[in-house]
C-alpha cells in the first residue's frame, strides 16, 4: 500500500487491517470532533490541514484517505434521504413526485464508478457494509416511494435510532398476506359503499363525505385492531364531521337504519334539543386480538379542532381511574382536516399539553385527512405559511408519516408504525393521510367554480377501492368479479338495516353509563348534607396546614397557616382561604377526589390558597391536602399552562368522563375565560340539552371591581346568565368563606351533576367583614339568598337592596355610616336556577315594602340585572317599584381611572340607599303582571 510520503513519518500502523478503525473514527471526527480522543483529534486535524503533527504520528494511506472521503460523501447523501427524503416522496395521489437536486449522487461526488463499491449504511451503528447501489435503492424505497417521513427534527437519538431501524429495515413496506389483503379490500368497498348509498338515496343532503379518503377506515381499523393487542381496553376518538357518518356505520358500528332515520327526520332526541346527525357521538365495543376495546366518538361541535382537549380530558379522566398500565389500557386518537390542524389555535395549545404533568395521555395518535384544500372556495396556499399542515407537531417533536391515501398497504404499514412508537414512547404521532375530497366542501357544493383545475384531475381520477381491486386481481389475491361481488353484499346488507362494521361485543358503554345513571333526572333542590361536626373541622383543619419536619415555608405562608390554625381553634374569625381549602381538605377527608388546576392554582392569583407550599431552602414542595391520612381521595393540583381554551376544554372532557371527582378550573381572572368561550357555549352550557352529556365541572372566575381597569374587573356574568335555561348550569356569586365551603362541598356531595359557575372574590379574600364563624360551616348549608344580617325591625323596612357579590360590603359598611335603617340587603348567591321559594320566603318578612332596588357593580348593560329582572314580575304580589342603582351602559366592562372608579362606586352605592328609585320597564311589566292576574281573578 503507498504512502503519503513524508506527511506523517516514523510509523507503518495503518494498513489494510486497520483502515476500517480509521475510517470510522475519521468519520466520527468529521461529524463531532470533541468526541474523538485528543491525540486522534490532533492528527486528524493535522491531516485535514496538509501539516505534520506533533510527536509520532503514523502514516494515512491515499486508499484510506479515499475512502474516507467516499463514505463521508455516501453519510452526506443517506442524511440527505432520511431528512429531507419525504419531500421527494411520491405521495400525494394528486400530483407526481418531485425529484430532488439534493438526493442526485454526484451532488456529493458520487458516479457511476461507485456503484458497487461497499459503504456503511450507518457507520456508527453497524459493521455491516453494503454496495451504494443497494444503499440508494433502500433509501429510495423507505424515503420517497408512497410513505414520506419526518422524523429526524427529533433531538432523543434513541427514538431517532429506532425510527431508522423500523424504517429501513422494512423499507417502509408493510407484511400482508392473502387474508389480510381481502380484507383490506372489504374494508375499502365498505367505506366507499356507505357514501354511495347516501349519495344515491338522500340526494343533496349534507354528509361530508369520505370520499376521497377511504382508506381512513382500513386504517382505522388497523389502528383499533392493533392497539388492542397492546393491552388498550379503550379507544377515545374526536373528530370533526368530515368522514363522521362513515366512521360511524363502519367502524363503531351504529346501525345503519339509525341513519337513515336521522336522514328522513323521523329520529327522536328525547329530553333536549338533539344535533345534527355528523356532530354525535357513539359507543360500542369491539373485539381484537387481546380481547374487548370498548370504542368512543365524542360528540363534536362544528368549530372543528375544539374537540381535542376535551377528548384528551376524557382520556385522562379515564386512566386516572385504572391501575396498572393506564396509558396503554386508553389511547386517545384525534382525526383532524389539514386546514383546521394548521389554522386552528386549540390544536397549537392541545399539542402544548401533551407532555405536561397535568394533562399527559400517554401519547396521541393524531390522523390528519388530508384533502390538501380547506373550504372549496380557498386557495390552499392562504392555508397556512407553513410547508405541510402537519408542521404545528413539529413543537412537540412528533414524528409525522406523510403517506399515499391510493395507497392502503402504505396507510396499514404507517398505521402500524404509529402504534409501535406510542405504545412504546408514550409520545405523540402524525399520520398525515394525503387525499383528496371527491365533492365540495359539502354535497350540495359545487367544487369546480373555484377550483377547476384540481376537480377536472378528481373526476378523472379512479378512487382508491378501483385501484387496490385491480392491484389485487393483478396478484391473483381476487377474481375479476368479486369486487362488485363484495360491493353489492355490502349493499344488501345496508338495505336490511344491519350493521356493518365488524361484529359489536354486547351492550355498549354499560360501565360508563351506570356511573351516570343516580345522575340523571334529578333537580338543583337535591339534599345534601355539606356541615360537618366541630371535631372533624378541628382534625380536618390541623392536618390542611401540617407541613414535613424541617420544612421551611415562606415567613408570610407560614403566618397565614399559623392563622387558619387559629381559625380552626376559633381564636380567629375563618377567612376565604380558609373556608375553600376546608371544602378541599373535607372531601379528601372523606375519601372523595379533587381536581383543581389553573394557571396559578397553587398558590393562588391573589396569594390566599397555597395548597402547594414550597421549601425556601430546598425547593422542594409540599401539598399536605395529599397527605391528610390514609385512605383519603386523591387530589391533585397543577399550575397549568398558559392557556385558557385548551385547558377549559380538557378539565371539561375530565368532568364529562369523571362523575365523582370535583373538577376545578380556576382563571387567573374571570375575563380570561373569554379566551375560552367556545367550550363554555358548546359544551358547558349546551352538552346535555344537545347530547346528554352531564358534567359536574366548576368554574371559579375571581370577578370584583377595585379599580383595576376594563380587563381586571369583569368576569362577564352576563354572559353566563345569557346562557341559563332549563336548569342547565349553576351560577353563584358566594360572598363569605362558609358558602364557597357548602358550595363547594354541595358540588359533589348531592346526586346532581351540572357545571357550576362561581364568581369568586379577590379583595374579600382579606376583607374584614368578609368572614365566617366555625358554626357557620358545622351547622350550615349553602344559601341561595342571604337576607339581612343586621337587626333591624321588618315592619319598619320599606325599600329592598338586592345584589350579588363584593358590593354587598359596600352597601354595608355605607348604610351602617348613614344608619337608613329602613332599607334592608338582601344578597342573590345564586342567580341560575334562580331560587324563587327562598325569594319569595324573604320578602314575606317585610310586609312595609315599597321599593325593590337592584344594585351591581357592573355596567347597566352587563352583569345581572337585564338577565335577573325578569324573574321578578311574576313573583311580586304587591305594587312595588323595582329599580336600577349601578353604573349607566358602557361599552367597557370598566372604567380605566382609580380615582373615577371610586367616585363610580360611591354614587352607585348612594343611589341603591337613599336616592329616589327611577321606575324601569321592569316597573311596568310587574305592574301589567300584576292587572292581568286580577282582571283574571
Amino acid at each position: 500500500m503507498s504512502t503519503q510520503s513524508g506527511l506523517f513519518p516514523n510509523s507503518t500502523a495503518f494498513s489494510e487491517d486497520n483502515a476500517g478503525f480509521v475510517e470510522a473514527l475519521y468519520e466520527q471526527y468529521l461529524r463531532d470532533p470533541e468526541t474523538v480522543a485528543p491525540d486522534w483529534r490532533e492528527k486528524f486535524r493535522a491531516f485535514r490541514e496538509g501539516r505534520p503533527a506533533e510527536g509520532a504520528i503514523p502514516p494515512l494511506t491515499v486508499d484510506v484517505d479515499r475512502a474516507v472521503r467516499k463514505q463521508a460523501a455516501v453519510d452526506r447523501l443517506i442524511d440527505q434521504y432520511r431528512t429531507h427524503g419525504h419531500l421527494s416522496a411520491d405521495n400525494n395521489p394528486l400530483k407526481p413526485a418531485s425529484p430532488s437536486r439534493d438526493l442526485e449522487p454526484a451532488r456529493y461526488g458520487l458516479d457511476a464508478t461507485d456503484m458497487e463499491a461497499v459503504f456503511y449504511l450507518d457507520i456508527l451503528q453497524s459493521d455491516e457494509k453494503l454496495p451504494l447501489r443497494d444503499i440508494l435503492d433502500t433509501l429510495q424505497a423507505t424515503y420517497c416511494r408512497h410513505v414520506g417521513v419526518e422524523y429526524m427534527h427529533i433531538m432523543d437519538s434513541e427514538i431517532r435510532e429506532w425510527l431508522r431501524r423500523k424504517l429501513e429495515g422494512s423499507r417502509a413496506q408493510g407484511d400482508f398476506d392473502t387474508e389480510q389483503k381481502r380484507e383490506l379490500l372489504r374494508l375499502l368497498t365498505a367505506a366507499e359503499g356507505i357514501e354511495k348509498h347516501l349519495h344515491r338515496k338522500y340526494v343533496g343532503q349534507k354528509r361530508f363525505s369520505l370520499e376521497g379518503a377511504e382508506s381512513l377506515i382500513p386504517l382505522l381499523d388497523e389502528l383499533i385492531q392493533r392497539c388492542g393487542a397492546k393491552g388498550t381496553r379503550e379507544v377515545v376518538l374526536g373528530m370533526a364531521h368530515r368522514g363522521r357518518l362513515n366512521v360511524l356505520i363502519n367502524i363503531l358500528g351504529k346501525k345503519p337504519e339509525l341513519l337513515f332515520r336521522e336522514f328522513e327526520g323521523t329520529e327522536s332526541h328525547e329530553g333536549g334539543s338533539g344535533d345534527v346527525k355528523y356532530h354525535l357521538g357513539f359507543s360500542s365495543d369491539v373485539a381484537s386480538p387481546g380481547g374487548p376495546v370498548h370504542l368512543t366518538l365524542a360528540f363534536n361541535p362544528s368549530h372543528l379542532e375544539i374537540i381535542d382537549p376535551v377528548v384528551e380530558g376524557s382520556v385522562r379522566a379515564r386512566q386516572d381511574r385504572l391501575a396498572g398500565d393506564a396509558e396503554a389500557a386508553v389511547v386517545p386518537v384525534l382525526i383532524h382536516g389539514d386546514a383546521a390542524f394548521a389554522g386552528q389555535g386549540v390544536v397549537m395549545e392541545t399539542l402544548n399539553m401533551a407532555e405536561t404533568r397535568a394533562y399527559t395521555t400517554g401519547g396521541t395518535i393524531h390522523i390528519v385527512i388530508n384533502n390538501q384544500i380547506g373550504f372549496t372556495t380557498s386557495n390552499p396556499f392562504d392555508a397556512r405559511s407553513t410547508l405541510y399542515c402537519t408542521d404545528v407537531a413539529n413543537m412537540v417533536q412528533a414524528p409525522v408519516f406523510h403517506v399515499n391515501g391510493d395507497d392502503p398497504e402504505a396507510v396499514l404499514y404507517v398505521t402500524r408504525l404509529a402504534v409501535d412508537y406510542r405504545m412504546k414512547f408514550r409520545r405523540d404521532v402524525v399520520i398525515d393521510l394525503l387525499c383528496y375530497r371527491r365533492h365540495g366542501h359539502n354535497e350540495a357544493d359545487e367544487p369546480a367554480v373555484t377550483q377547476p383545475l384540481m376537480y377536472r384531475f378528481i373526476r378523472r381520477h379512479p378512487p382508491v377501492r378501483a385501484l387496490y381491486a385491480e392491484r389485487l386481481i393483478a396478484e391473483g389475491i381476487v377474481t375479476p368479479d368479486e369486487p362488485a361481488r363484495m360491493e353489492q353484499d355490502y349493499q344488501d346488507a345496508l338495505a336490511r338495516g344491519e350493521p356493518v362494521s365488524r361484529p359489536l361485543l354486547g351492550d355498549s358503554a354499560g360501565y360508563v353509563k351506570t356511573r351516570w345513571d343516580r345522575y340523571r333526572d334529578t333537580d338543583w333542590t337535591a339534599a345534601a348534607e355539606t356541615g360537618l361536626p366541630m371535631a372533624d373541622l378541628a382534625a380536618i383543619a390541623e392536618r390542611m396546614t401540617a407541613l414535613p419536619a424541617g420544612f421551611e415555608a415562606h415567613a408570610r405562608v407560614e403566618a397565614i397557616h399559623t392563622a387558619r390554625r387559629r381559625m380552626a381553634a376559633g381564636e380567629l374569625p375563618a377567612d376565604w382561604g380558609f373556608g375553600e381549602t376546608l371544602a378541599y381538605a373535607s372531601l379528601l377527608w372523606e375519601g372523595r377526589n379533587v381536581r383543581l388546576t389553573g394557571q396559578d392554582v397553587g398558590r393562588g392569583t391573589f396569594f390566599h390558597r397555597h395548597a402547594i407550599v414550597h421549601d425556601q431552602r430546598t425547593g422542594e414542595v409540599c401539598a399536605p391536602l395529599q397527605h391528610l391520612r390514609a385512605g383519603q381521595g386523591r387530589f391533585d393540583i397543577y399550575d397549568s399552562l398558559l392557556s385558557e381554551e385548551g385547558v377549559l376544554g380538557f378539565e371539561y372532557g375530565y368532568s364529562s368522563s369523571e362523575p365523582d371527582t370535583l373538577v376545578i378550573w380556576e382563571a387567573q381572572f374571570g375575563d380570561f375565560a373569554n379566551n375560552a368561550q367556545v367550550v363554555i357555549d358548546q359544551f358547558i352550557s349546551s352538552g346535555e340539552t344537545k347530547w346528554g352529556r352531564l358534567s359536574g365541572l366548576t368554574l371559579l372566575l375571581p370577578h370584583g371591581y377595585e379599580g383595576q381597569g376594563p380587563e381586571h374587573s369583569s368576569a362577564r356574568l352576563e354572559r353566563y346568565l345569557q346562557l341559563c335555561a332549563g336548569d342547565n348550569i349553576q351560577v353563584c356569586v358566594p360572598t363569605t368563606p362558609a358558602q364557597i365551603f357548602h358550595l363547594l362541598r354541595r358540588q359533589l356531595l348531592r346526586p346532581y351533576r351540572r357545571p357550576l359557575i362561581v364568581l369568586t372574590p379577590k379583595s374579600l379574600l382579606r376583607h374584614k367583614l368578609a368572614t365566617s364563624s366555625l358554626s357557620e360551616f358545622a351547622q350550615g348549608r349553602f344559601r341561595c339568598v342571604i337576607d339581612e344580617t343586621d337587626r333591624h325591625e321588618p315592619a319598619r323596612i320599606t325599600r329592598l337592596v338586592l345584589c350579588a357579590g363584593k358590593v354587598y360590603y359596600d352597601l354595608l359598611e355605607t348604610r351602617r355610616r348613614y344608619q337608613t335603617n329602613h332599607v334592608a340587603l338582601v344578597r342573590i348567591e345564586q342567580l341560575y336556577p334562580f331560587p324563587r321559594n327562598d325569594f319569595l320566603a324573604m320578602l314575606k318578612r317585610y310586609p312595609n315594602l315599597q321599593e325593590l332596588i337592584w344594585c351591581q357593580e357592573e355596567p347597566e348593560n352587563q352583569g345581572a340585572w337585564h338577565q335577573i329582572k325578569h324573574r321578578f314580575p311574576g313573583i311580586l304580589d304587591r305594587p312595588f317599584d323595582i329599580g336600577y342603582a349601578g353604573p349607566p351602559m358602557s361599552a367597557s366592562p370598566a372604567v380605566g381611572h382609580f380615582r373615577q372608579h371610586i367616585e363610580q362606586q360611591k354614587m352607585l352605592v348612594e343611589r341603591a340607599l337613599v336616592l329616589p328609585v327611577t321606575p324601569t320597564a321592569t316597573t311596568e311589566i310587574a305592574h301589567a303582571h300584576r292587572n292581568q292576574c286580577a282582571s283574571s281573578a
